[in-house]
């Protein structure tokens, strides 16, 4: 079996995994895209390295930092050098609308357990006309528990976070406005299933960036996924929004001090794209015809703790795994699914709104941008 390996990838020593950059890839080779970082290190070792072993086809994974510019640069000059790109839901419809991507045939993907369809089978939105779902990754609460063992009781729900009296210390969030505005209703009492129809009105509005003003001159900002981490290592924060596989890895694999928060939790999609003019169109869709396999995303959600796209898959994923998914039955009580029609309509005047407030918060606290981005 021929293997293009450009770089080695320290988190799949045994796997034997690689991981490019963002160079053109060789035309015989089927080129996937991901993120880098540990979310990369899950997809080789329970799909990429896998996948070599039932192929002559050689394959290679390089790192990019999402978005559909790279993607809709090569269509548009028709030197499609990507095959399989890991995308967000947001991105899987836009992508899709533009032409970016090849309708996939969902019929091509395995059956699960007792002959359920993909359509029975996968979760509701993961199957869309351009992509197939990979994975639920969420945005949640981490705290540091040695900043509060000391109190009658540690930190709990959402509307803890804006507690700073309770519990003191600056807090960790992301600059973006997708999360972080259904953060703040749920922390202000609404529901979870009215938050987007309470979004929806002027009065909504401001009542989420009032109850972030609230917090504004504790706020230390954040871009990467591994940022939360390091804020929490480096005390720099008391509780930061986190990517909920990053901090479970850190504490269950790295004994880490840290604490998840499950109130309030806003959850969102991967999925498998296939760029449209690839010359692998075949092969492409045979991996991702793999990699859709119930035991391949249950090995996916054991290292990252990512929940799987697939319904039969979750009963495969470890006994002790399971209840740390953003899937487990008790996390998903106030869980937010991000809704991306509405974004859609209202990104653009959003990100506006929220980076004035970002700006206002970063004077109120004196501080700047924290890190420098990295992949989840």
């Amino acid at each position: 079996m021929r293997i293009l390996q450009r770089l080695t990838f320290g988190l799949c020593l045994a796997a034997g995994g690689a991981l490019g950059g963002q160079a053109a890839a060789h035309p015989d080779v089927l080129n996937i895209v991901s993120w880098g970082g540990t979310y990369t290190a899950s997809q080789m070792l329970a799909f990429v390295n896998p996948y070599r072993a039932t192929t002559e086809q050689p394959v290679q994974v390089d790192r990019y930092a999402g978005g559909l510019t790279e993607i809709r640069d090569q269509v548009i000059a028709r030197n499609v050098s990507w095959d399989v790109v890991d995308v967000g839901l947001a991105d899987a419809v836009r992508g899709c609308r533009e032409g970016l991507f090849e309708p996939l045939d969902h019929g091509e993907l395995p059956n699960g357990p007792g002959g359920l369809t993909p359509e029975e089978d996968f979760l509701d939105g993961m199957l869309q006309e351009c992509a197939v779902g990979q994975n639920v990754f969420s945005n949640v609460i981490a705290y540091d528990v040695q900043r509060y063992e000391a109190r009658q009781s540690p930190p709990s729900t959402a509307a803890d976070f804006f507690n700073t009296r309770t519990y003191p210390g600056r807090r960790g969030m992301r600059t973006n406005p997708r999360g972080n505005l259904e953060l703040a209703l749920i922390a202000d009492g609404v529901a979870a299933g009215e938050v987007y129809d309470v979004l929806s009105t002027d009065a909504g509005l401001k009542r989420a960036f009032d109850k972030l003003r609230t917090i504004a001159p504790s706020i230390v900002w954040w871009e990467g996924a591994g940022d939360p981490e390091r804020l929490l290592e480096k005390q720099r924060v008391g509780m930061t929004t986190a990517f909920n596989g990053r901090l479970q890895r850190a504490i269950t694999r790295d004994g880490r001090p840290f604490e998840i928060i499950w109130d309030g939790q806003t959850y969102d999609y991967e999925l498998w794209a296939v760029v449209k003019g690839t010359r692998h169109r075949r092969d492409a869709m045979d991996f991702i015809a793999f990699a859709s396999q119930p035991a391949r995303q249950a090995a996916q959600a054991n290292f990252i703790y990512y929940g799987p796209a697939r319904e039969s898959a979750m009963e495969l994923v470890e006994p002790g795994v399971r209840e740390l998914l953003p899937t487990a039955e008790a996390n998903l009580e106030t869980a937010v699914r991000i809704d991306h029609a509405w974004w859609a309509d209202r990104q653009r005047e959003l990100d506006r709104r929220f980076a004035e407030f970002v700006d206002s918060a970063k004077s109120a606290a004196g501080t700047s941008l924290f890190g420098v981005g990295t992949a989840r």
